[in-house]
């Protein structure tokens, strides 16, 4: 005697596509990616860097040349190279002067001396003396104010040239200062766009990447959406005859049982036995509430004949999760989802 069974089946369009989005998926991770087209790079420095920094290194000590000149402008003698070489003629032809000058007063002594009577006399010795001894110092003091005349220019001179390496020296270090801040933001910001071509380049390779997975994630989204919108198709079947154990233990209460048990509305339905039987056939008032981390969809839905309100996945969707039972009903192992399975209300 044949038992006859109606089973609710979606309609083949979407079974087929059902399917097919299972064979993509299948194929599709099978595969590892390949990240090292979009993984993290830096760029290199750039040239300006480069040589910001080779003029920096030469630069270091780049002013001890002129520390050490300027120390040779100081201390005793140190004038002594800035002295005029003309110095000593100048005091030369002013002292023949002086001496020619001197000589004339001299001999004027002798004529006023001759004119009043007392020419050899003792008042002309005395006046020839006291001339003599004023025309020597007057002559000293001109001589030594020229030769300080000429030390006070000449340490003028030594403390000008002191002044003048130390700020060749500070200047050289001010210059390349700035070159080496001019090259240095010049190389940055070379580096920078370059750093940006880069990233630019990883996130294409990335987009191209993952651009499959994600259109095959739109495909998923759609078919289930189309799958739980859509109305069963009852289909009959003829199936053997029932075995001795289902006639001993009647076969009308063992169907009755399993439907009940599937559909949710017998008394021996426990949470494991949802947790498995997790077919969008038998479910409704399916609305999605998120996504999991490895992308899986969440829904919130009602068993076919329950009142009570559950979390969990369609088990079209997640067909490496799914297996199919004798009754033509897909059920999930959720160990194999990272989607929890529970009573929401």
């Amino acid at each position: 005697m044949a038992v006859q069974q109606q089973q609710m089946l979606p309609p083949q369009y979407v079974e087929d596509l059902q399917k097919d989005y299972g064979k993509q998926l299948t194929a599709m991770t099978a595969a590892p990616l390949d990240t090292a087209k979009f993984a993290p790079q830096v760029a290199a420095q750039d040239q300006y860097q480069q040589d910001a920094y080779t003029l920096a290194g030469q630069g270091i000590g780049a002013y001890q040349p002129y520390l050490t000149q300027a120390g040779a402008y100081t201390g005793p003698g140190s004038q002594a190279a800035f002295m005029s070489p003309y110095q000593q003629d100048v005091i030369d032809a002013t002292m023949s002067e002086y001496d020619l000058q001197a000589g004339k007063g001299m001999s004027g002594i002798g004529q006023l001396a001759a004119q009043s009577g007392n020419l050899g006399g003792g008042r002309e010795g005395v006046m020839r003396s006291e001339y003599q001894n004023k025309s020597d110092m007057n002559r000293a003091l001109l001589q030594s104010g020229l030769l300080q005349q000429g030390f006070g220019q000449s340490q003028k001179a030594a403390q000008q040239a002191y002044m003048n390496q130390m700020q060749m020296g500070q200047g050289i270090q001010q210059f390349q200062g700035a070159d080496i801040a001019s090259l240095g933001q010049m190389g940055a910001t070379q580096q920078a766009q370059a750093q940006a071509q880069l990233g630019a380049t990883q996130e294409a390779n990335r987009l191209a990447a993952y651009e499959p997975y994600e259109r095959l994630g739109y495909q998923g989204q759609g078919i289930a959406s189309i799958a739980s919108g859509m109305p069963g198709q009852y289909q009959s079947t003829v199936t053997p005859n029932p075995t001795p154990l289902q006639t001993a233990l009647g076969t009308g209460s063992v169907l009755s049982g399993i439907y009940g048990n599937m559909r949710g509305g017998g008394n021996q339905m426990t949470m494991p036995n949802l947790q498995n039987i997790s077919d969008v056939r038998l479910k409704t008032d399916i609305e999605p509430i998120g996504q999991s981390s490895a992308g899986v969809n969440i829904y919130s839905f009602k068993y076919k004949g329950d009142d009570k309100t559950y979390q969990g996945v369609m088990a079209q969707e997640v067909p490496w999760a799914s297996i199919k039972g004798d009754d033509g009903y897909y059920r999930v192992d959720y160990s194999k989802v990272d989607v929890d399975f529970k009573r929401l209300s």
